[in-house]
């Protein structure tokens, strides 16, 4: 339930470019992950945020419960800018190639408090529309 209104929460909001998952109405599998998936799609998902590079590093730069990690399925919440960090040597071509752009945000969402995930959310939003935190 927490990925479910992390995920609805930044389809709101004005710097996020598209949200990745299947909770969604917007996403192509939602109606079999309806099917499939009955009590929840998932703690993982992807959003891109506006402003590429740049913009990614300053979101987890702004971030405060997320911890900055590459892997997923912890209890505690995780996040990472492939771009800047695991992709990090792939220009915008290469990255475009592997599915993945300069803007692409990977949330792995923990057990915390939704309210404050969200909170901190919002502070690495800020921070990326700032150019910084």
């Amino acid at each position: 339930s927490n990925a479910e209104a992390v995920a609805q929460f930044l389809t709101e909001q004005e710097g996020v470019v598209s949200v990745n998952h299947p909770s969604l109405p917007s996403h192509p599998d939602h109606e079999l992950a309806k099917t499939l998936l009955p009590k929840g799609a998932g703690a993982v998902l992807s959003f891109e945020i506006a402003g590429g590079r740049a913009a990614g590093v300053n979101f987890i730069e702004g971030l405060k419960i997320f911890s900055h990690l590459a892997n997923v399925g912890d209890a505690k919440s995780l996040v990472i800018h492939p771009a800047s960090t695991t992709h990090h040597r792939m220009d915008e071509a290469a990255l475009e190639a592997a599915g993945i752009s300069e803007g692409l945000v990977r949330l792995s969402v923990g057990l915390e408090d939704s309210e404050d995930l969200i909170k901190d959310l919002k502070s690495g939003l800020r921070a990326a529309a700032k150019g910084g935190n």
